[in-house]
């Protein structure tokens, strides 16, 4: 049942249509005299814009996690585990932001 999904893809086995059914002539794939160029990495790894977006967006909301959990603190009640948790991930989501603008992709991966 499970020999046909578990077996590699091998693509000399395809049936390919004659010639003469095709009105173009096609040349193969590696017979095109341009070279390969070598891997290039992903755009997104490198896409400043992208990283001030989601850079700036998590400082944004990690502030305003921390703001509201100081706000109920200023107007003197009393501080609770909840409040402490709420305003640790505020800091850990404005510190996220700032290690997304500081690109550490490029720096410590190759």
């Amino acid at each position: 049942m499970g020999t046909f999904l578990s077996q590699p893809f091998e693509i000399d086995k395809i049936a390919s249509a004659p010639e003469a059914a095709s009105s173009a002539n096609r040349a193969p794939l590696d017979a095109t005299g341009v070279p390969t160029s070598p891997e290039q990495p992903p755009v997104f790894k490198n896409c400043w814009s992208c990283r001030v977006l989601s850079g700036s967006g998590l400082i944004g909301a990690g502030w305003y996690v921390y703001w509201v959990a100081r706000k109920p603190l200023k107007s003197g009640y009393p501080l609770s585990p909840g409040t402490v948790t709420q305003m640790v991930i505020g800091i850990s989501l404005a510190c996220w932001g700032v290690i997304i603008l500081s690109e550490p992709k490029g720096k410590f991966h190759q």
